[in-house]
């Protein structure tokens, strides 16, 4: 890992997202109606989301993929500088663009659906950011858009000694393979996982997708809590969830990699990590607001 004197804890490369969410009591049957009750837009993307819920958890936080000069790709820019998250290393391009989500949340058990809207370049530019940008953090934080440019700040970052955090749900770009061999904190939800792996559980997903060039993976499982395998284990080992009722699950999933690159810039170990990572997941869950370090500091140990 980069020295904790980084200027940068936390780099993220990866989708940023507009999400108008809308709230409804339960989901209708098929072709049935249901009345929306309150409708929010929040500021998410797998990457997005994770580097606001690292720099609100203490991190020092920046976003070097590319922004648009559309209206959502400003209304991004703004709400990360409000996040205090650093934009000087976004390059800005006409043809860039961020995802654009509707989210339907179901009240009465806080499950959702997503439809979303990808038309433009996202993601990290292929040159960019300037290779210092990346040297000079501890932890890079990726997803599956842009590979070319993640596979290069992946590269930087790793000869640097940075922790290389992933976030990925879409393996068809033809250099994915290679880009997953890149990242040493590989964070997927089970599914995902499991289908990659051509494994039928999650606990040997998480087997399977180990190697010596990790340093962890971790195979999350919602109200499941989450299987991890890291250096010196025999075999995964169950991590069991912090239980919550849960209000709304929209966005559990990247501040729970959010939370984790920001205690993995700390320092602090994997348990801590996990636990940490977890107990930040289920504010989001339980109280539909992303977490302040104060909210998550006393999670008990698990």
């Amino acid at each position: 890992m980069a020295t904790s004197s980084a200027r940068i804890d936390v780099l993220g490369l990866g989708c940023a997202a507009v999400d108008d969410v809308l709230y409804v009591p339960s989901f209708p049957e098929r072709d049935g109606k249901a009345a929306v009750q309150r409708r929010v837009r929040r500021f998410g993307g797998l990457t997005g989301a994770a580097l606001v819920a690292a720099a609100r958890l203490g991190a020092r936080c920046a976003y070097a993929g590319l922004l648009g000069t559309d209206e959502l790709s400003s209304a991004v820019r703004e709400n990360f500088r409000r996040e205090d998250i650093d934009v000087s290393h976004a390059p800005c391009i006409e043809d860039a663009r961020v995802v654009h989500s509707t989210i339907v949340v179901a009240q009465d058990d806080g499950a959702r659906a997503i439809f979303y809207e990808c038309d433009g370049i996202i993601g990290p530019h292929p040159t960019l950011p300037h290779e210092d940008c990346v040297r000079g953090s501890s932890v890079l934080l990726i997803d599956h858009y842009g590979v070319p440019g993640a596979i290069r700040a992946a590269r930087i970052a790793r000869a640097a000694g940075a922790g290389v955090v992933a976030d990925f749900e879409d393996d068809r770009d033809p250099r994915f393979a290679e880009l997953l061999g890149l990242v040493d904190h590989l964070i997927l939800n089970a599914a995902f996982a499991q289908r990659i792996s051509a494994k039928s559980n999650p606990a040997d997903a998480a087997a399977a997708l180990w190697s010596r060039d990790r340093t962890a993976v971790i195979v999350t499982c919602g109200a499941e809590g989450c299987w991890s395998v890291a250096a010196g284990g025999d075999r995964p080992r169950r991590h069991a969830v912090i239980p919550v009722k849960a209000v709304d699950t929209t966005g559990c999933g990247d501040v729970f990699h959010g939370a984790y690159a920001a205690a993995l810039a700390r320092g602090k170990p994997l348990e801590a990590r996990i636990r940490f990572a977890s107990a930040a997941a289920a504010f989001l869950a339980s109280h539909s607001a992303f977490p302040r370090l104060a909210d998550v500091s006393d999670a008990p140990p698990r």
